[in-house]
């Protein structure tokens, strides 16, 4: 029963009572969860909704409605959790204690009903053999469980799994909310108490889970407002504790993955913690992964647990001794404990198997990688620097005097194992010490892994001894005390695995009885595959006993103590080998002091560095805390306009209800007028209920079918009447109509056969005329038949003859194209043959360039040289001259003192007789010609000038014919000359042999391509050296073939090359004109032209 609009708490919590008191809880709750979900509730005063809360919450824990309490739950908490938090924790507390006590009662409960079903008491029994029913007998045979199972399951288990439905409820309600962090990891605390008390583990799982996704989604958005702050100390410790209480629960259930799960999400909480954690919560975190390792069967690791257990302990005990820390942060420590701890270190590091016990996967699968990963995450957890071995284990508990705290038969123990070599009684010293180790409940898991030890020891020491040994011999050493004896076939298995390892090298003879111990010098102990995980755990060979090397290892170390022999001998015999040295080391030293002061700088300029940077972080650390208050700031203002939101969305719920109630107005009254439709439209009485409101479309859609279907039932019973009269009226006709069918028969019998005579009438005469019709047209269509053999003839010859003219010339098509293909490829050889020979004058030519180029700059360098003579010439007579102005200056200077010093003293000067300097003494004159000329830009050489003077200094002297030639004439920089004139000194075509000309001339006269000294722009396309000695001839041949070009390139629309297409069809006989193409081995200027890339035939 929904609560009237705009109710009060007072006024629903009294109705509720009142249903209460006369047996409608249901109807109470239904009323209570209508108020606590309303949107009006949320104005309603805390101290008036905490009583309705109250009695909510009660009656959905005595009528187990979780999933009502989970909503009005979450509705109050959000009403309340700005305003009063206290309030909030109160309901939630009365909700989980009276779930929990519900639970309580259960059990008590079932625990009477067992006693009353089972008593203890035997005097109670009147028929002892009678004390179990037949039914009691049925039941448990079919159901296969005990009495006290089904009574729990009947009784205990839905309370159970309410109360873990409370808890999920409230730990999902609370999540991600700083106000009630709290109250968050005091539930998650109960729930864990939940699942040890019943031993839940399938719910002590999904907690786990449920804890670690809230995790995560608190630091995935910690940007919602009331979230959680993880960088908070204290949120992190509490957390922390948590994590712990779930590490040890875990432990208790036994459920391993679950609490090393449980270790790894405490490890990123200590890396996200500033705060130190706790001795004694890492004593606990210690002591749980020794737990976790040694049922993984990971013995390496849980030795190391183990040894960081027992540093902490030291740790704790010398800082609660110190007073540097409070002891009640530390866990309690005895000289038991420690003695405890360290025979268990000492015990654990022996038990490391040095054989791997793991499956290997040989070469098939490389797991290198991920058992990396694997020991990188376990050392993490342990929070130490490198992976630990087996060798670093024991010189850590050496270095810290565990022996001495250790117990006597565990040192015992480490003496016969690591430090003794005695193969014949390693079994029978260590078999008392098993004994004793056996005897103990807790050291008694150590003494399977300390088999597999001793067994690799026994095996390692025989083969320093033995080449072979009977295996009856090594079965009597193998001996162990009673409860722990090895079979044979442990021990060949064992032997087996060792070898596949690689850490022994065993052969074993059954036949004969024999273990021979591989002494071949070229065999490998550690003949494993590589990239493997399998082979020894003991990686320093040290730790073995030994008597001798092998000869295998001798082998292998043949070359090592050659070297150490020849440096020790170098010492000895040559004494500046060892100067050599102490120079070297005096030399390293006084690097070292003269760069001390370098690093010291070095030092100081990384202080400086650091410093900036601590700066650097505060000033970050500065503004992060300043985007927080803005963040402080925003989250104000949204809260703020959430609740401006909040009171605009309430004014469209009221709204919207106001349109509800004018909805279900109108609703009504079209059910009325539904309704008088429906008792007008049909015949049939219609049974309608005085209150119309329960009424909707369907429910009148529903009575309108029913009537439908009354009234057709009364409609089809209607038909059935009068179609069973009609019935028996056709059955009175057909006994009349049988007294006239035969002689109805005979008639139509006489009516057929006389329709049958007139149709075959009727088909004869048509058939007749048909034929008639025919034979006509075939007399008339025969006169056609000789023209029509004429014509098909005719067309047949004409055909034959066009196909014949049309394959001849084919065939002469092919024949000139065979003609032509076989002319090309022997031009094309002959070309290929001419521009090999160019390319090889060419090379010639190129090597005379570079000596007469070699000797030019021999000349350029002694006219270098005789001008820097001159020069230095010239200096020298500049110094003379001004020397003799200095010292004209310095007369002067004496004169004019002279005069002074007369002055004074009253005589006259002398002058001098001329002042005129002698004629070697004047200063150089200048030129008659006045200043020098100016270097002007317009004076400067043009570069057809300098090319000219290059090409003189570095060409040899020109014949007399040469000399006698004719200079050129004048010819103005960048004026156009047409190709034809280029080639000559006088602009006209150039004769045949003249330079210049065509590259047949210069072929036939034996010179190459001269070089070239005409700008672009005069010269036409301009063409490096390299590049035109290869496309000369092709220039060539293409200016001809231009010139001479009176067609197209195709002819007769078949394709001609292009060195072909300068030539007419009608001069095929003459001899064709040679266009060779450019070697395919000389530098390309990037342009295709046909042929390039014809292979060269040898």
């Amino acid at each position: 029963m929904a609560p009237p609009p705009g109710s009060k708490p007072e006024n629903t919590f009294k109705r509720a009572q009142e249903l209460i008191g006369v047996g409608q809880s249901s109807a109470a709750l239904s009323l209570l969860h209508e108020h606590v979900v309303s949107k009006r509730t949320r104005s309603s005063p805390i101290a008036a909704l905490e009583p309705v809360m109250l009695l909510f919450v009660e009656l959905c824990v005595n009528l187990r409605k979780g999933k009502l309490a989970k909503d009005g739950l979450y509705q109050y908490k959000n009403t309340a959790q700005n305003t009063n938090v206290g309030t909030i924790e109160l309901v939630f507390k009365k909700f989980i204690s009276l779930a929990e006590a519900k639970v309580t009662e259960a059990q008590a409960k079932a625990d009477e009903i067992q006693s009353t079903l089972e008593p203890s008491d035997a005097q109670n029994v009147d028929d002892l053999e009678a004390s179990e029913t037949p039914e009691s007998i049925l039941l448990s045979t079919v159901s296969g469980e005990q009495s006290r199972d089904r009574t729990d399951r009947a009784i205990v288990t839905p309370w159970l799994k309410f109360l873990w439905e409370t808890y999920r409820t409230v730990l999902d309600i609370f999540k991600n909310n700083a106000r009630l962090e709290i109250m968050y990891q005091t539930t998650a605390h109960q729930a864990f108490q939940f699942c040890s008390k019943y031993a839940r583990k399938t719910e002590f799982r999904r907690l786990c889970e449920l804890l670690r996704n809230h995790l995560q989604n608190a630091a995935k958005f910690s940007s919602q407002m009331h979230a959680i702050n993880l960088s908070d100390p204290d949120t992190l410790q509490r957390h922390l504790d948590t994590r712990f209480q779930q590490l040890n629960v875990a432990v208790e259930l036994e459920l391993w993955q679950e609490a090393f799960r449980s270790v790894e999400d405490i490890h990123t909480l200590l890396n996200l913690s500033k705060r130190p954690a706790k001795n004694i919560m890492m004593a606990n975190y210690f002591e749980k992964l020794t737990r976790i390792f040694l049922v993984s069967e990971n013995y390496l690791f849980h030795a190391a647990a183990w040894s960081r257990y027992y540093n902490l302990l030291r740790q704790s005990a010398a800082a609660v001794a110190s007073g540097q820390s409070l002891k009640k942060d530390n866990p309690s420590v005895t000289e038991a404990d420690m003695t405890k701890a360290a025979s268990y270190v000492l015990l654990s590091a022996l038990s490391i198997p040095v054989i791997s016990t793991s499956r290997s996967r040989g070469a098939l699968v490389d797991v290198d990688e991920a058992r990396k990963n694997k020991n990188s995450r376990l050392t993490n957890l342990l929070g130490m620097s490198q992976a630990p071995t087996r060798a670093i284990l024991f010189k850590d508990a050496l270095s810290k005097g565990l022996l001495s705290r250790a117990r006597e038969e565990i040192r015992e123990l480490y003496n016969i194992l690591e430090v003794d070599f005695h193969p014949l009684s390693i079994c029978k010293k260590i078999s008392p010490i098993l004994a004793k180790i056996g005897a103990d409940e807790e050291m008694k898991k150590y003494v399977g892994p300390l088999q597999q030890v001793i067994l690799t020891r026994l095996f390692q020491q025989l083969s320093q001894v033995y080449d072979s040994v009977q295996i009856q011999f090594v079965l009597d050493l193998a001996q162990f005390p009673d409860p722990f004896q090895v079979t044979t076939g442990v021990i060949e298995k064992f032997i087996m695995n060792g070898c596949k390892k690689g850490d022994l090298a065993i052969r074993v003879d059954h036949a004969a009885g024999i273990l021979t111990f591989d002494s071949d010098v070229f065999s490998s102990a550690k003949a494993m595959h590589p990239g493997t995980s399998a082979g020894s755990a003991e990686s320093d060979k040290s730790s073995v006993q030994r008597l001798q090397s092998t000869p295998a290892e001798i082998v292998r170390s043949q070359l090592t103590r050659l070297a150490k022999a020849l440096y020790v001998t170098c010492q000895y015999v040559d004494p500046a080998f060892n100067e050599e040295r102490i120079k070297a080391k005096e030399a390293a030293l006084l690097r070292t002091a003269e760069g001390a002061e370098h690093e010291h700088q070095e030092t100081l300029a990384r202080r400086d560095i650091i410093h900036r940077k601590k700066e650097a972080a505060s000033n970050a650390l500065a503004a992060k805390e300043k985007e927080e208050a803005t963040r402080k700031r925003i989250r104000a203002q949204q809260v703020l306009e959430a609740e401006t939101n909040r009171l605009a969305e309430e004014q469209r719920e009221r709204e919207k209800k106001r349109l509800q109630a004018e909805q279900a107005r109108v609703q009504r009254a079209e059910i009325e007028k539904q309704l008088d439709e429906l008792k007008k439209g049909t015949k049939v009485d219609i049974d309608i209920p005085t209150d119309i409101s329960e009424l909707d479309s369907t429910r009148i859609r529903a009575m309108k079918l029913a009537a439908l279907e009354k009234e057709k039932n009364i409609l089809g019973e209607q038909l059935r009447i009068a179609g069973k009269r009609i019935d028996h009226l056709e059955r009175a006709y057909r006994r009349e109509e049988v007294k006239h069918l035969q002689k109805d028969y005979d008639e139509q019998k006489k009516r057929d056969e006389a329709a049958y005579e007139k149709a075959k009438a009727e088909e004869l005469r048509e058939s007749e005329q048909k034929h008639r019709e025919d034979v006509a047209l075939k007399h008339r269509l025969s006169r056609l038949v000789p023209v029509y053999q004429t014509f098909i003839n005719d067309v047949r010859e004409q055909r034959k003859t066009e196909f014949e003219k049309r394959r001849k010339a084919a065939e002469k098509e092919l024949q000139a194209k065979m003609a032509a293909r076989v002319k090309e490829v022997k031009e094309t050889r002959a070309r290929e043959k001419k521009a090999r020979e160019e390319q090889e004058r060419l090379e010639r030519e190129a090597e005379e360039k570079e000596r007469a180029e070699a000797e030019a700059a021999a000349a350029a360098e002694e006219e270098r040289r005789q001008r820097m003579a001159e020069e230095k010439a010239k200096r020298d007579e500049q110094r003379k001259h001004l020397d003799a102005q200095a010292a004209l200056q310095r007369q002067r200077e004496e004169e004019a003192e002279a005069k002074l010093l007369a002055k004074k003293k009253g005589l006259a000067p002398e002058r001098p007789i001329s002042r005129d300097l002698p004629s070697d003494r004047a200063p150089p004159a200048i030129g008659s010609s006045g200043r020098p000329p100016l270097v002007l830009s317009g004076n400067k050489p043009s570069w057809r000038e300098r090319e000219a003077a290059k090409a003189s200094s570095s060409q040899s002297p020109a014949p007399a014919d040469s000399e006698a030639a004719a200079p050129p004439p004048a010819r103005r920089p960048g004026a156009f000359v047409p190709p034809a004139l280029r080639g000559g000194e006088d602009r006209s075509p150039a004769p045949p042999g003249a330079p210049g000309g065509g590259w047949r001339p210069r072929e036939g006269s034996g010179r190459g391509r001269e070089p070239r000294d005409e700008s672009p722009a005069v010269g036409g396309r301009y063409e490096s050296p390299a590049a035109g000695s290869r496309f000369a001839a092709r220039g060539s041949l293409r200016d001809s073939g231009d010139r001479n070009r009176t067609q197209s390139p195709t002819i007769a629309g078949k394709f001609m090359p292009p060195a072909l297409r300068g030539r007419q069809e009608g001069r095929e006989a003459e001899e064709p004109r040679e266009a060779p193409l450019p070697p395919p081995q000389a530098s390309s200027d990037g342009k295709y032209r046909p042929g390039m890339f014809k292979r060269t035939q040898g």
